[in-house]
């Protein structure tokens, strides 16, 4: 029974139903399919076809071999050790413990100090208790509005028979539709400007500014610049926003209301007095990169719906549009009407999805608010809950035991460190970044599966369980990739192209796309730097599968298995050196981190020994993924 529930709150199902529907499929007969069948930890497979039939080319299991025995040794005995290996180096005893003491604050758990020197975590750990209360009034306000309203009396389709009667409920489903959009459109636009205005003050009005600026690009420029203005001016923003912090109000009012006298003194004290009032978030401009990507998905989803003028893809492929997959939900056109400023409004500041997403573009959000998605039951946003409080406090036990963050803030004497300790800094330092990004994004997930609306999950796998560089920034950030895809990658070309040339389109395509996510994240050098080497660390990937075909190994499969290992080492070490760079210690840090693991003749036998502990771990992930496709399962990622 406890190892039926810990399989059902840890499958895939749970996490997301996009990873065991496929995208092209109707998931109503899907997920119904799984219902039917629940004993089935992987019910349907994210690929063409369902059930537990195992993929093509999905090996025999090597669990019980002799070769994974020893693997499992290595688990049981280097984990603890790696644990504890930034333990000790965090207890008061040790030589360093001062440099970074003041970093520490009182914890709840008895007896222990709890690292919450990261500013970006810090800030959502202490506003979770209040985040907690608007996630559940949010649906208790909306479920207020409806009953007011009534809505039950003219969303509800009753069941007809015969030719008039279906055709008549067909017109009757869309008009309920039509209606559960405008009243869901309603209370959002209502809410959001309470929820913007709580959040930032008399900055919203800068916010509704930027959005209308914005709305008037896509629907008064000239067609055929639409794409080129609403790229520069969103990009333009984040360096404004940026550059400017926020536009505060004194500054802008001391262009236009220039004190002269004295007495003139108070008109230009209003820019502060308005400044004075900036909310919760007083920096608005922070989290205003997550609405940037609505405000370009809207443009563009508007830009390309103007060429299915007079043609509904609905209609032509006879779809259900209550049961549309993900794939039609995000390609197929709102309605023409749908694009207007107050749906446009409410999709932008969405308050579920408003400060870290994920995102989810215009089409597929209207699509949702039409029709509820058939993958959000109660059971399923429970155990989504219940993974989310794990996750929370495992990272409340990390953080009060284990003080990586604060001890690397503090650059402390690197000598006092050994070079295990040093290398254990540096991966449960990427353990804290991995967790402090899942956790908002699953928190604001959770209100919306609350709220009806059922976003893509942002992190499909543990950070630990990764080997590919360009499989890891498919599942790291889903959402923001799924994205790129849709508005960058594939309109620059993408990799549709063959031969060499072809590859050589692909990596310049990947680098414009990883520039611009740095930018996007923030505008500093050391973003740049790591999505500059991201795209770097893809080359070897890239050689390395045309060096070494899969189908030419077709016949030594273990061989195959431990070449692929070796690569995966190498990918694994790349993938921790761009992200260390970019979201941890920068190059001057990871100069330092480098040389202390390096510098001595025992820090090289560490660096042999650790590779080797993550060929075994490599060997697990290959191992894992296979098993995956013997339950029917075949993920990208």
């Amino acid at each position: 029974m406890a190892l039926s529930i810990f399989r059902q709150l840890y499958s895939l199902d749970t996490l997301d139903t996009r990873f065991v529907v496929p995208a092209t499929a109707p998931p109503k007969e899907a997920l119904e399919e799984a219902r039917n069948d629940p004993a089935k930890p992987f019910p349907v497979q994210s690929g063409r076809s369902k059930g537990s039939n195992p993929v093509e080319g999905a090996h025999a299991s090597l669990w019980n071999t002799p070769e994974f025995y020893f693997y499992y040794f290595i688990f049981i005995t280097f984990i603890p050790l790696m644990i504890k290996s930034v333990y000790d180096v965090s207890q008061e005893s040790h030589p360093n413990y001062s440099h970074f003491a003041s970093l520490l604050s009182d914890g709840w758990i008895p007896g222990r100090k709890v690292d919450d020197s990261d500013a970006q975590y810090s800030g959502f750990r202490e506003n979770i208790p209040y985040l907690a209360l608007v996630v559940l009034l949010h649906p208790v306000l909306r479920k207020a509005y409806d009953s007011f309203w009534r809505t039950s009396t003219y969303t509800q389709v009753r069941p007809s028979s015969g030719l008039g009667g279906q055709l008549t409920q067909g017109l009757t489903a869309s008009a309920a539709a039509d209606a559960r959009l405008e009243q869901r459109v309603s209370f959002d636009v209502g809410f959001a400007v309470l929820f913007i205005g709580a959040l930032h003050g008399t900055s919203a009005f800068k916010i509704f500014a930027i959005l209308y600026i914005n709305y008037c690009i896509a629907k008064k420029v000239p067609r055929s610049y639409v794409p080129a203005v609403t790229w520069v001016f969103n990009i333009g923003m984040l360096f404004a926003n940026e550059l400017n912090r926020g536009y505060s109000y004194a500054s802008i009012l001391a262009v236009f209301l220039p004190a002269t006298s004295e007495k003139e003194q108070p008109r230009a004290n209003l820019g502060a007095a308005l400044d004075h009032y900036g909310g919760l978030i007083s920096r608005w401009e922070v989290l205003f990169n997550f609405t940037v990507l609505r405000l370009i998905s809207f443009n563009l989803d508007y830009y390309w719906s103007l060429n299915s003028r007079g043609t509904s893809p609905i209609e032509k492929k006879q779809l259900d549009p209550a049961n549309l997959s993900e794939r039609d939900r995000v390609s197929i056109s709102a309605k023409q009407e749908d694009f207007s400023f107050r749906n446009y409004f409410a999709y932008a500041l969405y308050s579920p999805l408003f400060l870290t997403g994920p995102i989810v573009t215009f089409n597929d959000y209207m699509s949702q608010l039409r029709y509820p998605p058939h993958s959000i039951t109660t059971k399923r946003t429970t155990l989504y809950a219940i993974r989310f409080i794990v996750c929370l406090l495992t990272m409340e036990i990390m953080i009060h035991y284990l003080y990586m963050v604060a001890i690397f803030k503090a650059k402390p004497d690197w000598g006092q460190y050994t070079p295990m300790q040093l290398s254990m800094l540096g991966f449960f330092n990427l353990k804290h970044i991995w967790l402090k990004l899942l956790l908002p994004w699953r928190f604001f997930r959770l209100w919306a599966l609350l709220d009806g609306i059922d976003p893509p999950e942002n992190m499909v796998r543990c950070m630990s369980d990764n080997y590919s560089v360009m499989q890891f920034w498919r599942g790291w950030h889903r959402s923001f990739n799924k994205w790129s895809l849709r508005y960058l990658y594939i309109p620059l070309g993408g990799s549709a192209f063959p031969g060499v040339w072809g590859k050589v389109r692909a990596v310049a395509n990947s680098l414009a796309v990883f520039t611009f996510i740095a930018i996007w994240h923030d505008i500093q050098l050391r973003l740049l730097m790591w999505g500059w080497l991201v795209t770097l660390f893809v080359i070897p990937e890239l050689v390395a599968s045309m060096v070494f075909p899969a189908r030419k190994w077709k016949g030594r499969p273990n061989t195959y298995r431990l070449i692929c290992g070796v690569g995966a080492v190498a990918n694994i070490l790349m993938l921790m050196v761009a992200n260390l760079v970019g979201f941890a210690l920068g190059l001057d840090g990871l100069d330092g981190l480098v040389k202390g693991i390096m510098g001595s003749y025992s820090g090289l036998v560490f660096f042999w020994g650790a590779c080797g502990a993550l060929f075994v771990g490599s060997q697990v992930m290959f191992e894992w993924r296979e098993q995956e496709k013997r339950d029917g399962i075949k993920m990208k990622c």
